[in-house]
């Protein structure tokens, strides 16, 4: 069986004065607090969270 795919998020920004929806998506990516890390697997859905709050992240393929 193939290994699946991961990516390893940062957190590198604040989430204060963000919109409620950001907030959210980077709580559902695992990460509450600044430089918090949260390995994820690589899926369109994820992507699609990354893409979302990318000024907030630090991505590591």
């Amino acid at each position: 069986m193939a290994a699946k795919k991961t990516v390893t998020v940062t957190q590198t920004g604040s989430p204060i004065r963000r919109r409620a929806d950001q907030r959210q998506t980077l709580a559902g990516l695992g990460l509450n607090k600044m430089h918090r890390t949260s390995e994820l697997e690589d899926t369109p859905a994820v992507r699609g969270m990354i893409r979302k709050v990318q000024h907030l992240l630090r991505v590591e393929e």
